[in-house]
């Protein structure tokens, strides 16, 4: 059991990749909160952290918020006395294709959740970690924080962001004992990819060489490993989880 007696946090844990995180972790004998705005989902991933026999709680917090941010981390100390590992995972894909359409709102919502969600949880979650004398951050991006799709601007502007906090954050903290990193999905079959038409659904497949998308669990794996010992000597970097997507 690599993650025994470690506290994990996860963002957006409430459904799909956060939420398989969160159990994989549980089943690594993390104990886990679960950090979400929405309550029966949040609750829900805390019962079925139950039923393969592990500790979870539900916090309830928008990253975008600073007293939220501080709050979780706050909550995570008070109900288990330290936080090991963070899995910054809420971000949001939705906007408008049109760069000459899109408005100063759209900006700000992708930015907000994006960026300055994975900043201030950072924030908190490193002041903490620096207190003990260690810890691993993994920050969600996207294959689209490396290369580009024209129809998503903003949320390509946002992963690439993303990329650079955590780049520059490990090299701040490169000597303190935090690690930090970040995975870089492809095409993941989570709610918004189920959404999608049939035909989209095969046009997104269809751009990784393996011949499918990925699922939650596998990004999980990723990010479990990331966050262990057996990563211990890697940081600040871009693990693509990507079925070949940036290997053509």
């Amino acid at each position: 059991m690599i993650l025994q007696d470690k506290v994990a946090l996860v963002t957006s844990g409430t459904s799909g990749i956060g939420r398989a995180t969160a159990i994989a972790y549980a089943q690594q004998q993390a104990k886990v909160v679960v950090v979400g705005r929405r309550i029966d989902e949040g609750e829900e991933t805390v019962r079925l952290i139950k039923e393969v026999g592990g500790e979870a709680i539900f916090v309830q917090a928008d990253v975008t918020k600073e007293a939220d941010v501080k709050a979780m981390v706050d909550k995570t100390v008070d109900v288990f006395g330290r936080l090991d590992i963070a899995f910054n995972n809420a971000g949001i894909i939705s906007e408008n294709p049109s760069l000459t359409e899109q408005t100063e709102a759209e900006y700000d919502r992708t930015m907000n959740v994006n960026v300055k969600g994975v900043w201030l949880s950072m924030k908190y979650e490193s002041a903490q970690m620096l207190k003990q004398g260690s810890g691993a951050i993994v920050n969600m991006a996207s294959a689209l924080g490396v290369v580009a799709l024209p129809n998503l601007l903003l949320y390509t502007a946002s992963k690439h962001a993303v990329v650079g906090l955590t780049k520059a954050a490990a090299l701040q903290y490169a000597k303190a004992g935090i690690r930090i990193n970040v995975v870089a999905p492809g095409s993941i079959k989570t709610d918004v990819f189920e959404a999608a038409t049939d035909e989209a659904k095969a046009y997104l497949a269809g751009l990784h060489p393996i011949g499918r998308a990925g699922t939650p669990l596998e990004v999980a794996n990723a990010v479990l490993f990331l966050s262990s010992d057996l990563a211990s000597f890697v940081t600040g970097e871009t693990l693509m989880i990507d079925g070949g997507y940036l290997a053509q």
